[in-house]
């Protein structure tokens, strides 16, 4: 077996195999394979093909194709649309990689196995040959593969190596059989691989024949009947007595076949049917069962849609559509990271929590359109009846299926987004409560198996990405909020309101009403005033509306005054809209007894409260008014408490609870106050009346007291510490507890306030109060 060493240009190919002798033709796709054919046609024409191991390897090493291969020589080429080219070869002997290089392309070293060298033929290749040809004649026979000419001209080839081969390159094989035949380099051992394998594919070959010839004999059972039928229905149309009932039970068998039902749902179809067919046409069970079973087909049973897995695209998806809202973001994007990972992974139920005009319902569109998956939304506010989620029995007359088949019937398909708006509005009465039918909607572990009564079949939601939004939690009851992972959505800082208008609200006004960017511009000073002067809320739903009032008036004011475009600044703003309706509260502009700045939170966001406290010659009374909530009435009642414990720590009269009148009053006595944060700040009014010590002007605070005097955390400090930077307020006190909130406030307001931690009341009275002069 003579060999010599070459370096060829080298392509690895993918599901084919190529035998010396053998003319083949395929397409190369790869820009590797394609320079290393360029390369060859500027030469010899010649290039070496070697079969990869795994074909869905795209970029194959050494250690990924087989160590065997064919020298070949490149017969035609031929360009096709797409940088594809076909090249049909001709293979020239076999060649032993032994060593592969891959830039700029892939070039091989072989070493070339010449089985033209071997003259002696002995007797066993001899037997082997004819009893290959026997077999395979046997096999031709049986499956009519090959045709006759290929068959006879095996008979010229006295070379029991490339007769092998040409045997090989005109059967079907599996690629691993024919990547076993080219790596056997003794010719012996290759003919017996061949025989073997040849054996095989005939005795399957026989099999398949019998199980062919039983099948043909049913098919033709099948055809007589399918024939008669389609006589029978001619006939029937000749004399017009066409069974229109008939027709209709074949309808209904053909869309049931297509639904791709799962059995137990297929089965229920198929009882239904058989009722159908037994009922009278005109029968008013007839009616039922036909709306039934077209609520079973139309159900998306197995169809659903590709999840977009990029989560560069989807993340991008995000921030484009909304501004801000990073947790819900990230946790879309944590979503379809596991699920890249986990084909399994099960649909999450995400409840998103918030004031009104947050984006809480929009985020959720625009998650569907990240993930690639259809949007149904459904409304739960004032939904108070059972059936609304369940359905309605069938033996009710009128009953149709809940709400929850409705959005899968409206989804089309079984992964959609489903958005359950206002979950916090249901109520209950005495048809039950929907919240209690929700509890097996949302739980991953029982929605895989969820029954509408109506249906009366499972229908499986496990694969639904449900989302859920609420404005508040506490109406939600605890086992249906249990089921839902909580991402609170708070009010927006006045950065992100600003950026908001700019990059979303000012240019969907502006589509709206059909004009350009440059007709209308709006300052970023206006912007300003509109969200301070003209809006109170956490959202942006009423800078939305002001922005589109100030728009049709300027639009009208241009059509007036006949210009092409208007510059909206502040003097335009309150031109259009009048004088600003909002003032946000100031902070006092010097110290001062018994005035101390508190913080609140409300449902617009965050707000100061300042506290006045005036000390009178009584007889020991103590007056809130103010229009206080009972909270708050108990932490004045707490801080006098504590006062009177502690007089002579504080430096106050031990006996001023029986001598002296202590009125607190809370400014803006029409609107109600409430809420457990006033404590500390009743607490240092209190002290700085009693004792004389002025309040610092520039300090706010917030947080609850205890009788022994601790400071217990808040919540809402970020609303709050929006408010104090607003009012120019630079010093919060704030509850030890809550020094981690601080995380997750925005750099704008960290580098305007200074916060300090307290774990006590004296803590807070001394930077809060100055001493007495």
């Amino acid at each position: 077996m003579a060999r010599k060493r070459r370096t060829l240009p080298m392509i690895p190919l993918r599901g084919i195999t190529i035998f010396p002798y053998m003319v083949l033709h395929f397409d190369v796709g790869r820009e590797k394979s394609i320079a290393a054919l360029d390369e060859a046609m500027l030469k010899d024409q010649e290039i070496f093909l070697v079969p990869q191991k795994e074909s869905r390897v795209e970029e194959p090493g050494k250690d990924d194709l087989l160590e065997i291969g064919t020298l070949c020589v490149i017969r035609q080429l031929l360009k096709l649309p797409g940088n594809t080219v076909r090249v049909l070869v001709e293979g020239i002997s076999r060649g032993k990689v032994t060593s592969i290089k891959e830039d700029p392309h892939y070039k091989a070293s072989i070493t070339i196995i010449d089985e033209e060298a071997e003259k002696e033929v002995n007797v066993e290749c001899e037997a082997l040959v004819r009893s290959v040809k026997d077999t395979l004649q046997a096999y031709v026979r049986h499956t009519g593969y090959m045709p006759q000419e290929a068959l006879l001209s095996l008979d010229d080839i006295e070379d029991p190596g490339r007769f092998c081969d040409t045997v090989a390159s005109y059967l079907m094989l599996k690629p691993e059989d024919k990547q076993d035949l080219l790596m056997t380099l003794n010719v012996k051992e290759r003919l017996e691989k061949l025989l073997v394998i040849i054996n095989k594919e005939l005795e399957i070959a026989k099999i398949e024949k019998k199980i062919g010839t039983k099948v043909k004999s049913n098919i033709d059972k099948v055809q007589k009947e399918y024939y008669l039928r389609e006589q029978l229905k001619a006939i029937q149309d000749e004399l017009g007595e066409y069974d229109e009932d008939a027709k209709e039970i074949f309808s209904y068998q053909e869309k049931i076949k297509k639904a791709k039902m799962p059995k137990e749902a297929k089965e229920k179809a198929l009882y239904e049917l058989d009722r159908l067919r037994n009922s009278g046409s005109y029968s008013a069970e007839g009616g039922i069962i036909r709306t039934y079973l077209d609520w079973l087909i139309d159900l998306p049973w197995n169809k659903e849609t590709k999840d977009n897995l990029d989560i560069i695209k989807a993340r991008e998806i995000l921030e484009a559509d909304h501004y801000g809202l990073k947790d819900v973001k990230d946790r879309i994007i944590e979503y379809l990271a596991v699920k890249n990972t986990s084909k399994t992974m099960k649909g999450p139920i995400i409840c998103l929590v918030g004031p009104p005009g947050v984006g809480k319902t929009s985020i959720a569109k625009s998650v569907a359109r990240a993930v690639n998956r259809n949007f149904v939304r459904m409304s739960l506010g004032g939904v108070r009846d059972e059936a609304e989620i369940r359905g309605h029995r069938r033996t009710y007359v009128g009953s149709i299926p809940g709400r929850i088949i409705y959005g899968m019937r409206q989804a089309k398909t079984r992964n959609p987004l489903f958005l359950l708006d206002e979950i916090d509005k249901m109520a209950n009465d005495f048809r039950g409560d929907p919240a209690d039918a929700l509890l097996e909607v949302l739980d991953a572990e029982q929605n895989s198996t969820f029954r509408d009564h109506y249906l009366e079949v499972e229908m499986d939601l496990s694969k639904v990405m449900f989302i859920t939004t609420a404005n508040t939690l506490d109406t939600i009851p605890r086992p249906l909020l249990d089921r839902m992972e909580v991402i609170e959505i708070n009010g927006y800082t006045y950065e992100e309101k600003l950026n908001i208008a700019k990059k979303h609200l000012i240019p969907k006004v502006l589509k709206e009403h059909n004009l350009k960017e440059d007709q209308l511009v709006f300052s970023d000073n206006a912007i300003k005033l509109i969200i301070e002067g003209y809006t109170v809320e956490s959202g942006v739903r009423n800078l939305e509306r002001t922005i589109a009032s100030l728009t049709r008036k300027s639009v009208a004011y241009m059509l007036e005054k006949k210009k092409d475009s208007v510059n909206l600044n502040t003097q335009m703003v309150e031109k259009f809209l009048g004088h600003p309706k909002f003032m946000y509260d100031r902070a006092e502009k010097e110290d001062r007894v018994g005035v101390v700045t508190g913080l609140a939170w409300t449902m617009f966001g965050g707000d100061i409260l300042p506290i006045e406290v005036s000390v009178m010659d009584g007889s020991g009374k103590l007056e809130l008014t103010g229009q206080l909530g009972d909270v708050m009435k108990e932490s004045a009642k707490a801080a006098y408490s504590y006062i009177r414990a502690h007089s002579d720590e504080l430096g106050v009269k031990s006996k001023f609870y029986k001598d002296q009148d202590i009125h607190v009053h809370v400014p803006e006595g029409a609107v109600p106050k409430d809420g457990p944060s006033a404590g500390v700040t009743m607490t240092t009014a209190l002290v700085s009346a009693l004792t004389g010590r002025k309040a610092r002007h520039n300090v706010a605070m917030t947080g609850e007291i205890t009788l022994t005097g601790r400071v217990l955390p808040i919540g809402g400090l970020k609303e709050k510490s929006l408010a104090a930077a607003r009012a120019g307020i630079d010093t919060i006190i704030i509850p030890e507890k809550n020094k981690f909130d601080m995380e997750k406030l925005p750099q704008s307001i960290l580098s305007k306030l200074t916060f300090i931690p307290v774990k006590e009341v004296n803590e807070v009275l001394e930077k809060a109060l100055l001493e007495v002069e």
